[in-house]
């Protein structure tokens, strides 16, 4: 039998995403069972789990892979930063352009925005406002990009701060532009898992003249525990076009923009 193609890094850990997804939808899973689904050897298996055990995206216990519990995994940056990216890059090369120099922009802890901040560089006298230590670091290396990490409660699960001190600094900005994300949204409302966050998106929504929200598809259709407003307090929801139809309709009967993107077509 002929040897299969050494696949890419890049296929490697879109493999072990699959993993990660399929183990989550049944909280625990055999690890045969795994080889056997995703036709690997049982060495492969096992090194994709240790890849995925070592970045703290799920448990290995005696020949089983065990999801961790589903908050969590809705929340915690580790999960989110490493789906659907090439949903995420897309929709921020979407409103890359609408960033002027001088501006100055608030960024929620949404890891959607991460590839945001590759774009900034070449911005001058740019004042990025995050309570996001991720998007911090990541903006901070942008010549002529000054950055602002709002201090309050620190969250090592969401590497980002929430509570009074951040509210009460978003008080006092006034910002050109807020582009946000959102952990649920059906049917225009808008929902977050954690109340402190809904909290934050809210006082970043009063700061600024104008917002955007960046949701890609797989937020659609879903709610969580707290909600926060609805889409029609954002001048447009930019999206992926494997957005249900049924979802985008019901933005743009609130009277939003609705601007849709192909991830595998670059923007223009």
């Amino acid at each position: 039998m002929p040897a299969r193609p050494r696949l890419s890094q890049a296929a490697v850990e879109q493999r072990r995403q699959d993993v990660l997804r399929y183990v989550a939808g049944h909280e625990e899973t055999r690890i045969a069972d795994l080889a056997d689904r995703f036709d690997v050897s049982l060495m492969t298996m096992h090194r994709d789990l240790d890849d995925l055990a070592a970045r703290r995206l799920l448990r290995k216990v005696r020949g089983r892979a065990v999801a961790f519990p589903a908050l969590t995994m809705e929340t915690a940056t580790r999960f989110r930063e490493g789906s659907n990216l090439a949903a995420k890059a897309a929709l921020c090369a979407a409103v890359a352009g609408r960033i002027t120099p001088g501006s100055t922009v608030l960024v929620d802890d949404s890891t959607t925005l991460f590839p945001l901040a590759e774009s900034l560089a070449g911005l001058d006298q740019l004042t990025v406002v995050t309570n996001s230590v991720g998007f911090a670091q990541r903006a901070g290396s942008a010549a002529g990009t000054d950055v602002t990490l709002l201090g309050g409660h620190y969250h090592s699960e969401f590497h980002s701060c929430t509570g009074p001190d951040v509210t009460r600094a978003l008080s006092r900005i006034r910002a050109d532009i807020a582009l946000m994300s959102a952990a649920a949204v059906l049917e225009g409302r808008l929902f977050h898992p954690l109340r402190e966050y809904a909290e934050v998106k809210e006082a970043m929504l009063a700061s600024a003249s104008t917002a955007l929200l960046l949701v890609d598809h797989s937020k659609f259709g879903k709610t969580a525990t707290y909600a926060y407003g609805t889409a029609d307090a954002y001048q447009a929801v930019i999206t992926d076009t494997s957005t249900p139809g049924a979802e985008t309709a019901a933005i743009a009967d609130m009277g939003v923009a609705v601007e849709s993107v192909d991830p595998g077509e670059p923007a223009s």
